[in-house]
């Protein structure tokens, strides 16, 4: 099998986020050991699944030769730009799960500052543009769809975690009944 620029480029995100993963992980212990304690566990397991079928589908579906857009990739770049800004905004906080430490104030700077959860909008616009920016409408469409109940969700229960918090502003989204 061949290796094109579709396929660095997947793979190029698939360390990325690797990495990210054990940062998280690193970050998930330290603040446990502090007496944190993790919220919303069940889903978990669905993001995974979901993160790692959207990058191995583009693995296997994409041709080796497929044509890169390079306006969407430049978009892409700019999305991990703010990934990055989130990550480092939230220092020793950033996790891949919701763990919330009693009595620590929210993160109110960086992206923070316009919006509540960048990072999902940022994921959104991940699973949409990296598809297609090698031309699989299909797979942006099925990725971002299968994203949406299960941010949807996270959210809410993010929301929950956090509204006893120090400056916590009222809530703002909207909770479903059955997810207090």
């Amino acid at each position: 099998m061949s290796l094109g620029a579709p396929h660095v480029i997947l793979l190029l995100v698939a360390a990325q986020r690797l990495l990210e993963l054990a940062l998280a992980k690193r970050n998930t212990a330290r603040l446990l050991a502090q007496g944190a304690r993790e919220v919303g566990a069940g889903h978990y397991p669905l993001f995974v699944l979901l993160h790692g079928s959207w990058l191995l589908t583009l693995f296997l579906v994409v041709p080796a030769d497929a044509p890169v857009n390079l306006w969407l990739l430049a978009l892409f770049a700019l999305l991990q730009a703010g990934r990055v800004w989130v990550i480092a905004t939230l220092g020793r906080f950033w996790t891949t799960r919701i763990i919330t430490l009693p009595d620590a104030p929210l993160v109110r700077r960086g992206p923070f500052r316009w919006v509540r959860h960048p990072n999902y909008l940022i994921v959104a616009g991940e699973l949409a543009v990296l598809p297609l920016m090698f031309g699989q409408v299909g797979l942006a469409l099925l990725f971002s769809v299968l994203n949406l109940p299960l941010t949807r969700h996270r959210v809410a229960v993010e929301n929950a975690a956090l509204r006893d918090r120090p400056n916590a502003p009222s809530p703002t989204i909207a909770v479903p009944e059955g997810s207090r």
